[in-house]
């Protein structure tokens, strides 16, 4: 008995000890707190529940001992939902733009490095590391360049570190980048892409300028929907003032009317008002206008109709427009099934009260995605409550 015990107490001590990430609970000013006491910086999870990539870092990469081993040790670690609770004012605060991103703050409540996306563990201690060493923080990097480095590598990775948080700076340093390139390869042109937001960034000029380069790498309608898109994103941000959440629309058609069809600039324009107005949780505009957008739907990817069916089961309580949803929802499955859809089939049908076909595609979409190696841990609590 007592071996018994003994090697329980092993089991369990080893489970506590190779854990993963240890996250602290409370509010950010205590956890701000702790790493000034304890003289640590702080690393922040800055997740968003839908986000994909998180998730896949909650199951792979933060379990892990190894990670767990040298967070544990060196941070206070906190897990901060940016879209919920004090999560919004501190995605204001850090500008988190893109999910996940990783922060590291000292005592003070400065940043002093971060990083994004979904990271193997080897980087992403190796990314730990480099928040430690004063030389490797992105404050530094950021100095260097402004020192005048125009070392090819060192531009890349920097450019990569600050493409989705401060854009005008890693346009500058994209803009050096490509003057050291007289040749540019697909890695270039994925860079060159990601950082183009806007007509009126360095980088759409080297879009510009380079075009018989490009067009050696990519087909030149793919070059044209591109130029395309950058006009139209250029457009939005003009017409939207973010202050009082208004989308000035003769503007809006009258410049798209410059590279694109009035019937076309219509249609986006709808499109347009729907993201904005589920971007600033107006679900009432969007539910109208989303309806209207979808009344013809027969020409919808499977994937466009999941992502409406799904926006549709999370902002709207309107029963009519679930039932749309649902009609959007099995048109997705018809098109391509998959765990995905049919899940959002399920959670329709429940929260319109129809359980019966809830648990049908609750199942059926478990089952798929275990035979396709996906989570289905939020379909099987659906599926145990039915």
């Amino acid at each position: 008995m007592k071996r018994t015990a003994l090697l329980s107490l092993f089991f369990i001590s080893f489970l506590a000890f190779s854990q993963g990430i240890k996250f602290e609970e409370g509010n950010f000013s205590s956890i701000l707190a702790k790493a000034k006491k304890e003289n640590k910086l702080i690393f922040v999870d800055a997740y968003a529940t839908w986000c994909g990539p998180c998730k896949l870092m909650v199951k792979n990469i933060f379990p892990l001992q190894s990670v767990g081993d040298y967070y544990n040790a060196h941070f206070v670690n906190a897990k901060i939902d940016m879209e919920k609770g004090e999560g919004i004012d501190l995605a204001k605060k850090y500008n988190v733009k893109a999910f996940p991103t990783y922060l590291f703050i000292n005592g003070d409540g400065e940043e002093v490095h971060r990083t994004l996306g979904y990271v193997e563990e080897n980087d992403f201690i190796q990314f730990a590391k480099d928040a430690e060493d004063p030389s490797k923080r992105l404050v530094a990097l950021k100095e260097k360049f402004e020192n005048g480095e125009k070392d090819a590598e060192f531009l890349k990775n920097l450019a990569m570190l600050t493409l989705y948080n401060d854009t005008d700076f890693a346009n500058r340093v994209l803009d050096r980048y490509f003057q050291s390139k007289p040749n540019l390869d697909p890695e270039d042109l994925q860079l060159l892409f990601t950082g183009m937001k806007s007509t009126e960034n360095p980088t759409y000029k080297i879009f510009q300028d380079r075009k018989d380069q490009i067009l050696k790498i990519v087909p030149e309608q793919n070059y044209e929907a591109i130029d395309k898109n950058v006009k139209i994103n250029t457009v939005i941000s003009k017409a939207y003032n973010p202050d009082t959440k208004i989308l000035n629309e003769q503007y809006f058609l009258t410049e798209t009317q410059k590279f694109m069809s009035r019937e076309d600039a219509e249609k986006l324009l709808k499109r347009v008002k729907a993201n904005r107005a589920l971007k600033d949780k107006d679900y009432a505009t969007y539910e109208k206008v989303s309806l209207d957008i979808y009344q013809d739907y027969s020409n919808a990817s499977s994937e466009e109709l999941n992502s409406i069916a799904w926006n549709f089961f999370e902002n709207v309580t309107t029963k009519s427009s679930l039932e749309k949803a649902i009609l959007w929802a099995q048109e997705s499955v018809k098109k391509n099934e998959n765990y995905a859809n049919t899940d959002t089939l399920a959670n329709l049908y429940n929260k319109i009260g129809d359980k019966k076909n809830a648990k049908i595609w609750a199942q059926k979409s478990v089952d798929l995605a275990k035979s396709t190696g996906q989570d289905a841990s939020d379909t099987e609590k659906l599926l145990k409550s039915l």
